[in-house]
């Protein structure tokens, strides 16, 4: 199993960075955050760039990549926190019936046992709504169902609406399909996660070289280097947790695929919220200000941290592999 990207695999993330810098910049942000987290020129710029169509085969328009790239796109798009349904809309082109690779706006909800509420991201653009429940997937018509809003999301570049009742609609699919939705909507969440993560470090460590204290920059106090150390290990075991997942599910005979998900998605989670925490201390008082953006990649890193199963389900999962014996 092959890490390092191949030249092609780091010209592909190169440029959705150079994207991202150019149109997610430095205060764009938070302008974003007025017009509810979506920008259709910011959308219409990701589907040209092949975004959803990385995974769709070349003779139906797309790219006819693996998930290997694939988390290379997600890790970039995590950086530069790029709002919207992200990872449903690429699922949506990629393994759903009817899927296109042009950016049709889709959601994507997991119907399970009632226990809590579910929750609609981007809700007022959706063009089409995937519903996954442990038997099936359906595909709903957006306004076939009641949802209410929720008034004040955790995080302002993602605004959510309540579902209420069990949805019907067009059967596309078994379990089968809803196993294999959510997994590869885990490894990519994983991967958003990461890039998280990375930014939540860059930031930090940006800072601790500008900002002086007692008239010595506090980046050469003990105390923060331990704790840049920290982020930089949780990155890297992060980064081939999540690598790892996406070489196995384009390869299952690689290893287990719930294993390796269910690790690039726990570790990845763990990375962007507990850098991103460690970020708003080392910045002090302004960490957890407006002013600064570094409390949105925290706010993102909790909101993925619920998507596609959360610590709970995916420590869960792996105990049972293990004790099972990690079957593929």
């Amino acid at each position: 199993m092959d890490f390092l990207p191949s030249v092609d695999q780091s010209a592909l993330a190169g440029a959705v960075h150079d994207f991202c810098t150019h149109e997610v910049g430095e205060g764009r942000i938070r302008a974003l955050a007025d017009v509810d987290g979506f920008d259709p020129a910011l959308w219409r710029g990701l589907a040209e760039m092949g975004l959803f169509g990385l995974r769709t085969p070349e003779r139906d328009g797309g790219l006819g990549l693996g998930l290997a790239e694939a988390v290379l796109v997600f890790t970039e798009l995590g950086r530069a926190l790029v709002p919207g349904p992200l990872v449903a809309s690429h699922l949506a082109a990629t393994a759903i019936p009817g899927g296109t690779a042009d950016g049709e706006i889709v959601g994507l909800v997991e119907v399970g046992d009632g226990a809590g509420p579910v929750l609609v991201e981007h809700f007022t653009q959706l063009r089409r709504l995937i519903v996954v429940t442990d038997e099936s997937v359906l595909d709903v018509a957006p306004s076939a169902v009641r949802v209410t809003e929720v008034p004040q999301p955790l995080d302002p570049l993602t605004p959510l609406h309540q579902l209420h009742g069990q949805p019907s609609g067009v059967a596309i699919g078994d379990g089968r399909l809803a196993r294999d939705l959510r997994r590869e909507g885990a490894a990519l969440t994983a991967a958003l996660q990461l890039g998280i993560a990375e930014a939540a470090l860059e930031r930090t460590s940006r800072y601790a070289v500008e900002r002086e204290q007692f008239g010595r920059v506090i980046g050469s106090f003990q105390a923060v280097k331990h704790m840049l150390a920290d982020m930089q290990a949780r990155v890297e075991v992060a980064g081939a947790a999540v690598h790892a997942a996406a070489v196995t599910l384009d390869d299952p005979q690689v290893g287990s695929v719930d294993k390796a998900v269910s690790t690039a998605k726990l570790i990845a989670d763990e990375a962007a919220t507990q850098n991103c925490t460690d970020a708003v201390q080392l910045h002090g008082g302004m960490g957890f200000t407006w002013e600064l953006d570094i409390h949105l990649y925290l706010k993102r890193a909790w909101v993925h941290a619920t998507a596609f199963g959360d610590a709970d389900d995916h420590a869960e999962r792996l105990a049972q592999l293990l004790e099972a014996g990690a079957p593929r």
